[in-house]
């Protein structure tokens, strides 16, 4: 035993001499190669800068093409890394460290932005921070590839921040110097990019692009202008500045008055207090709108069938290729997204509280209300948000209570629709449910073609719309009132490179057709189409509708909702950015999401209490 002990002490003993000889070395490097320090010390903001701009590009040559053309935006590039950089550098003294920070962070931030435009044809911007915790959940529909260059260029950061801490190059000033002058570096930093006074100025010096982004398409093309880093600051100084404030009409008469003209309605005789089941579909969109693709498929044939029983239109959505909770939001709520300012994850604002929402209504009116989303509870943090929104039951991935099979990496929309029929059985009261599917997300590399992402798409489309066949014919022999809506979220994201809408042409300014989804209403028994408008609709005012459709009693709101429809049908900025501010939908929404919700007497009611 004492053998062993002394061997054990003679090891670290070495292993502590070796250490301190080598930082003995390194301290010797700081004065020895005085010359060495200085030059990787003023050199690193420009080789970071270029390793994360190169990386996130891939090739070399489109690197120094971009270079050749926009000279300026690759100064500001450097000039915003040297704040950062040189910030940190006179706060730790130590060059390395300082290196090691800025390196890291830069080149990851650079990484992320490879495989999320590889993933989705998106880039990266500050708000997508927010899905950090969701990071197990990302990676599932990431396209990760870790290629030949990835592997160079990491090594190359690190081979630089090596050296660093190599030759260890350090700052020699008094405390208040050094401290001084990092705070002029973080005020200058700062203000750049949040002091609109400052940085637009900046921006237009640097000729960085600061177009308005209305749509997907339109941030694509300013990040083709601007690069990576010029594009993740100026995006974010753009979220700053468009940050949701109070409107200045904001108060209880303003609100007071949009509703009083408007009595409450009282169910008419034909209300059969159907169950009402409605159905986001995860990433239906109808690829038929497409003349140049030709498609001879028999993949909508189920849903065509269903539309042929009932109603089918066409709805707005908010969003494009991801974010979800964008119209998720709006059929849960019955508001735009667009008046609070188009935010990724609108469901951030809610405040914990008793939400103002349509499986309110529902349960107002005696239904169970029922939330079902084939995925992780804690993904958008729909757990702990959507337990304010009413539902008597949130069924998740882990709570079905029907056999649980998948299509390619998500619980089958079939399984899902089994959920939906055995609630609607097993339910003696009238039943309203909500569900989100996941069937059809990407990844859409899954198949027998891996590179054809439409052709797999399609495949999973196909199987959803048999399986929405199956649930119907299933729902029409139930001896009970049903009615039953389906819509999609948003088109489905392809790859970044060459995918199906660069091939089709579309761009910012003729988008708006990939905001366009078809919806279908079915019901069991007899209803009156001719209420349901012919023209386009935002979806938030889909859950009216249908109230109306089935002639539900309306409170004030919904009768003013019904009534703001006929006056501005379509309300969203990335379909229709033309359309002007409404007042009245901009101060109703931010009174029920993030006001006093004057609108809704009963929620003030149980708040006092």
């Amino acid at each position: 035993m004492k053998k062993a002990f002394s061997l054990i002490s003679n090891l670290f003993s070495k292993v502590k001499l070796k250490i301190n000889n080598f930082n003995a070395r390194r301290e010797l490097n700081s004065t020895k190669y005085t010359m060495t320090n200085r030059l990787l010390v003023l050199l690193f903001p420009v080789f970071i800068v270029c390793m994360a701009e190169i990386n996130q590009a891939k090739y070399l040559s489109k690197f120094i093409l971009f270079v050749v053309n926009k000279p300026l935006v690759m100064v500001f590039n450097i000039l915003m890394a040297s704040l950062i950089y040189y910030a940190i550098l006179l706060i730790s003294k130590r060059g390395w460290l300082a290196m090691l920070s800025v390196g890291f962070t830069y080149f990851l931030l650079s990484t992320v932005e490879l495989f999320k435009y590889g993933t989705n044809g998106n880039h990266l911007i500050l708000t997508d921070m927010r899905l950090v915790k969701n990071t197990k959940s990302l990676t599932s529909f990431a396209y990760i590839k870790i290629t030949p260059q990835l592997v160079i260029y990491t090594v190359i950061v690190f081979a630089f921040i090596a050296a660093g801490f190599w030759f260890n190059p350090k700052i020699n000033l008094k405390f208040s110097k050094r401290i001084s002058a990092a705070f002029m570096c973080i005020a200058t930093c700062l203000s750049i990019v949040v002091v609109p006074s400052i940085s637009m100025p900046v921006y237009s010096f640097f000729d960085i692009d600061t177009t308005e982004s209305s749509n997907a398409f339109k941030l694509n093309e300013k990040f083709d202008n601007n690069s990576f880093l010029a594009f993740f600051v100026q995006t974010t100084s753009e979220n700053l500045s468009n940050k949701l404030v109070e409107p200045d009409e904001y108060e209880y008469d303003v609100v007071d008055n949009y509703l009083n003209d408007n009595a409450e309605i009282e169910a008419r005789k034909d209300f059969a207090n159907p169950n009402v089941i409605m159905i986001m579909s995860e990433a239906f969109a109808d690829f038929r709108v497409f003349d140049e693709l030709n498609l001879d498929i028999n993949a909508y044939d189920g849903f065509d069938w269903v539309a042929e029983k009932g109603y089918k239109g066409t709805a707005i959505v908010p969003t494009f290729a991801s974010f979800t909770v964008r119209t998720e939001f709006e059929l849960n709520f019955g508001l735009p997204v667009r008046s609070l300012k188009d935010p990724n994850m609108p469901q951030r604002l809610l405040q914990l509280r008793d939400q103002p929402t349509i499986a309110r209504m529902y349960k107002d009116m005696g239904y169970s209300t029922v939330y079902i989303h084939p995925f992780l509870s804690s993904f958008y943090s729909r757990d702990t948000k959507y337990a304010y929104f009413d539902y008597d039951t949130m069924i998740f991935q882990d709570d079905f209570t029907v056999d649980v099979d998948y299509f390619t990496s998500y619980i089958s929309d079939e399984v899902v629709f089994n959920q939906i029929y055995q609630l609607v059985k097993d339910t003696d009261e009238p039943i309203f449910i909500h569900t989100t599917t996941m069937q059809n997300h990407q990844p859409y590399n899954q198949g027998e073609n891996p590179d054809d992402e439409l052709g797999n798409y399609l495949a999973g489309i196909k199987y959803t719309c048999e399986s929405l066949k199956v649930l119907v014919e299933s729902l029409d022999k139930l001896d009970e009132p049903t009615v039953l809506v389906m819509v999609g979220d948003h088109f489905p994201s392809f790859r970044g490179e060459d995918n199906i809408y660069e091939m089709l042409g579309i761009n910012g300014d003729n988008c708006s057709i990939v905001y366009e989804q078809p919806y279908v209403i079915w019901s069991n028994y007899e209803l009156n189409y001719n209420l349901v408008p012919d023209e386009k609709i935002s979806t938030f005012y889909m859950p009216y509708i249908i109230m109306d459709l089935i002639g539900a009693p309306k409170n004030e709101f919904v009768v003013n909702m019904l009534k703001k429809m006929d006056e501005v049908p379509v309300y969203s900025t990335n379909h229709s950015p033309d359309v002007p501010n409404d007042d009245e939908l901009d101060i109703l929404t931010y009174d029920r999401i993030i006001g006093n919700i004057y609108s809704d007497k009963e929620v003030m009611d149980e708040e006092s209490e």
